[in-house]
């Protein structure tokens, strides 16, 4: 299965991580280190993304850039969470204190904890819940302003995917692709075209030195949003990759560097890692569930909690031996599936989003939950069944629609982000202390060439929560 775009969500760099809490700083620095237009990044909050990290690559330390590049790279991810959510707030996209109260229900399941033993262990570390609170509305806020771009500005036709899957059929090469970004700005200068070819170059000569290897160049000095998973691109077949690059990769070897190349968002170096003939791809093997629920809408003149007072009551009198499907038929708000019983059918864990997902994975099968929220309203849901089952031919459709339009994504991402940044009004006031370099001073890059840019800020695109009129 190819890659999502960015590894989706792979790391939360920017954002703190329950799994791996931020340790305790011995003193720390609550002072303005950015001003982002009319908001304000604090030493604090660069301290604690700049460990987060540091704990994601605790096994392998030495992939990391020094310390002064990687404290830049993750002040302009910061940054540009900032400008995001500034972003999304202008366009009305709004993340509602229900919205993090099932966020972070979702994530302490998935540890096996409970919210409160989540606090308690993020106070443990020296970090305050309501931090953590803040930290996840805006990762929710700026998933959403993803997902806007995406569906307004991104359409994949049936005539592509088809084309894809008559490649898989024929059995056509997979290629697993990694790449170094030099950004260049929208209709660059001969200037900066000869600073980024300069720069380009004088990477491309410690990779073919052997002094640097592919990875920990891309890291280091990569533009792109995946630089801190070494560029990886993950496997993509000759229709997902840009005509300009198609027939040169055809003809590589693995472990080949090719570049630099122009492209839509800057000069490229690309590595072929491996190839693979599509059909010996492994199997696309997924759980899938057999759920049905009872849904009690919250919103219009339902209040949350009559909503959960309703649900209590439902949940009580299945407790008592009322039956799942005429229950649902009397009493459920999702027209979809009341007739049904409240039967979804069979689903995998993020049909309906996280939260929904969540709790049926966390069932057993023949076992009803107790009520909870999601942005819909309150749910009841009975896991019916589970199997492993592969893909069906409607749901690889989709799957290969969905990573064709990532392809796709990628690049107008990329240059809305580097719009959005050029546009802004930003004071990066690091110092000797907080950046490990004299004061102005950039980091070395390679051959003379200007100082690395920090890597553009993505989040992964996470699956939208549960509606009511998708019966989540």
């Amino acid at each position: 299965m190819n890659k999502p775009f960015a590894c989706l969500l792979a790391l939360t760099l920017v954002l703190a991580s329950i799994a791996m809490p931020v340790r305790a700083q011995v003193q720390p620095l609550d002072r303005i280190v950015a001003v982002v237009d009319d908001d304000v990044i604090l030493q604090s909050e660069l301290d604690r993304a700049v460990q987060n990290v540091r704990d994601q690559y605790a096994s392998r330390p030495d992939q990391l850039p020094p310390a002064d590049i990687l404290r830049r790279q993750v002040l302009e991810r910061l940054i540009l969470v900032r400008l995001e959510v500034a972003r999304a707030a202008e366009t009305g996209i709004r993340v509602s204190d229900q919205d993090v109260d099932a966020a972070v229900a979702n994530i302490a399941r998935q540890n096996r904890i409970t919210p409160e033993q989540m606090r308690a262990q993020l106070a443990q570390h020296g970090q305050s819940f309501s931090a953590y609170r803040n930290s996840l509305r805006d990762e929710l806020t700026v998933q959403r302003l993803h997902r806007a771009f995406a569906q307004s500005r991104i359409s994949v036709t049936d005539a592509e995917v088809d084309a894809a899957l008559a490649a898989q059929a024929n059995g056509a090469a997979q290629y697993h692709l990694a790449h170094i970004l030099v950004a260049l700005p929208e209709n660059p200068t001969p200037e900066q075209i000869a600073t980024a070819r300069t720069k380009i170059d004088g990477i491309k000569q410690l990779i073919d030195k052997g002094e640097m290897d592919f990875s920990a160049a891309a890291v280091r000095y990569s533009d792109s949003s995946n630089a801190l998973e070494g560029g990886d691109l993950g496997w993509r077949s000759l229709d997902e990759i840009p005509g300009a690059f198609a027939e040169v990769i055809r003809s590589m070897q693995p472990g080949q560097v090719i570049g630099p190349t122009r492209g839509a968002s800057g000069l490229q170096l690309l590595k072929l890692v491996e190839v693979r003939d599509a059909s010996s791809a492994p199997p696309q093997m997924v759980t899938q569930y057999h759920v049905r629920h009872i849904l009690v809408r919250t919103g219009g003149t339902v209040s949350v909690a009559e909503a959960k007072a309703k649900a209590d009551t439902l949940a009580a009198r299945l407790a008592g031996g009322a039956d799942f499907a005429e229950l649902a038929r009397e009493a459920s708000d999702d027209a979809k599936s009341a007739g049904k019983g409240g039967d979804l059918g069979w689903i995998m864990q993020d049909t309906y989003g996280a939260e929904f997902g969540g709790h049926v994975a966390a069932l057993q099968d023949g076992q009803v939950s107790s009520p909870f929220q999601s942005p819909a309203g309150w749910h009841i849901v009975e896991r019916m069944g589970s199997r492993q089952a592969d893909v069906s031919d409607e749901n690889r459709r989709a799957q290969i629609r969905e990573t064709i339009g990532q392809r796709k994504l990628e690049d107008e991402w990329n240059r809305y982000q580097r719009v959005m940044r050029n546009e802004a009004f930003v004071d990066i006031r690091l110092d000797a202390d907080a950046a490990g370099a004299s004061p102005g001073d950039t980091p070395a890059a390679p051959s003379g060439s200007q100082a690395p840019a920090a890597p553009a800020a993505t989040q992964e695109t996470a699956p939208p929560p549960p509606s009511a009129d998708s019966g989540g």
